[in-house]
């Protein structure tokens, strides 16, 4: 009945997470914090 049910899921499993780490890797790295002037109240 389910013969290949794993399998399947296993395989679409690896294809999204090649494609959002496909997609993370694109992205910049930012993870800096932008810096905010010493004087907030301008």
């Amino acid at each position: 009945m389910a013969d290949n049910y794993l399998e399947r899921r296993r395989e679409s499993y690896e294809e999204r997470k090649e494609a959002w780490l496909r997609k993370k890797r694109g992205l910049p790295a930012s993870s800096k914090r932008l810096e905010r002037p010493e004087d907030e109240a301008l």
